[in-house]
């Protein structure tokens, strides 16, 4: 509904010959989202919001939004890396029942604006975290609660870093970014030694490099290799085998920009270069944090402890979901939706977010003087309403 690179060396090169080759259209995108999102029962909304020069010149980030009339406290939901808001479908309903639900393309995803990041990770987490605040000033939502899933869950992350007064609960669906890589990764996972050297190779190149190398063979390739990702949208989407690799394949086979974001935060796939146990400490101790995981999830599982060693007078809840892994949203949506809907009730029953906003408002007052300087203030693109539909 709406109008509508950094990328690494070795595949910059390509990149002219692969994106001539695919078979990426923003009307395919469009509509194939549209079909995914017929099975949401709530009446929805689909719309780009303006955010200006955060990144590029022209920045949008494709939003849906339901039951925004309530009075509940809103819920934002950040997707993880290659995905799209489409992918909420079997969580949409149930959270939305009882408040506004608001679920965006991170800048470089999905049908968001595909901007050149930094070449910096503290400089591209910076970005992601910035586009996230212009969106809420935009959209005009004072207070959130922030749900982040894999590398969205870094990213709410670092946003609640910066902007304690705006979160009133930040939930982390099997956060990718957390943890320190260990010195001796390849022995305590048992590595072969052909991985190790397949992984040393295609280090340099972005992590879905193959899907636009494919060229039409990409969905193809997508349906192959995770045939379990479509799977787990047969209860809710026609033809899912079919219309799920298609979404993926149309999310990325475009311009690798938020891809490239996330290969310049990598320090091998599974780690960040500036991982958030050093920074979790920070986190305001008044902040309510809840970590869902999937007990088969490649993911490290001990964030949700370290968060609790890290801040022991603060309340952290810890759930860990039998038989999900890491899209622990689609492997287990009812135990998933039950445990977010009562963590935002407990963000709509705590008492402490008014105190903390006294605290942290003359910070934040000070804050926005020196980073907010003239020439970064975003600029719309042109004369029309920053939020725009189709």
């Amino acid at each position: 509904m709406g109008s509508e690179l950094n990328l690494s060396t070795t595949e910059a090169s390509w990149t002219g010959v692969w994106f001539s080759w695919t078979r990426q259209s923003d009307t395919m995108l469009r509509n194939i989202e549209k079909t995914i999102l017929s099975c949401v029962k709530t009446a929805y909304k689909r719309f780009y919001v303006d955010i200006g020069s955060v990144v590029g010149q022209c920045d949008k980030i494709w939003t849906i939004s339901l039951n925004d009339e309530a009075a509940q406290t809103p819920l934002v939901m950040l997707h993880g890396m290659g995905a799209g808001v489409a992918l909420w479908c079997p969580n949409l309903d149930a959270l939305a029942a009882t408040r506004p639900v608001y679920a965006i393309d991170l800048l470089g995803f999905g049908r968001s604006s595909r901007p050149k990041f930094a070449s910096d990770a503290e400089k591209v987490e910076a970005q992601w975290v910035e586009s996230v605040e212009e969106w809420r000033r935009e959209v005009k939502i004072n207070h959130f609660i922030l749900l982040g899933h894999s590398l969205g869950g870094y990213i709410a992350t670092a946003y609640a870093l910066k902007y304690p007064d705006r979160v009133r609960h930040l939930i982390l669906a099997d956060p990718w970014g957390f943890p320190e890589k260990p010195s001796n990764v390849y022995e305590k996972y048992q590595v072969p030694f052909w991985v190790r050297t397949v992984a040393k190779v295609l280090q340099p190149l972005n992590p879905l490099w193959a899907v636009r190398a494919a060229g039409p063979a990409g969905k193809w390739l997508v349906s192959k290799t995770r045939p379990d990702i479509s799977r787990k949208f047969m209860n809710y989407v026609a033809d899912a085998q079919t219309v799920i690799p298609e979404y993926l394949y149309q999310c990325n086979s475009q311009t690798p920009s938020g891809e490239s974001a996330f290969h310049t935060l990598m320090h091998g796939f599974g780690w960040a270069k500036n991982p958030m146990v050093r920074r979790v400490d920070r986190l305001h101790p008044a902040l309510p944090v809840t970590v869902l995981y999937g007990s088969r999830s490649w993911v490290d599982n001990t964030t949700g402890q370290q968060l609790a060693q890290h801040r022991p007078d603060s309340d952290t809840t810890v759930q860990v979901i039998n038989g999900a892994g890491h899209h622990v949203y689609l492997d287990k949506p009812d135990l998933f939706n039950k445990y977010v809907n009562e963590a935002c009730a407990r963000a709509d029953a705590d008492t402490t977010f008014a105190t903390r906003i006294e605290k942290t408002e003359s910070a934040s007052e000070k804050r926005s003087s020196v980073d907010r300087q003239p020439d970064l203030e975003p600029k719309q693109c042109d004369n029309t309403n920053p939020v725009s539909t189709s």
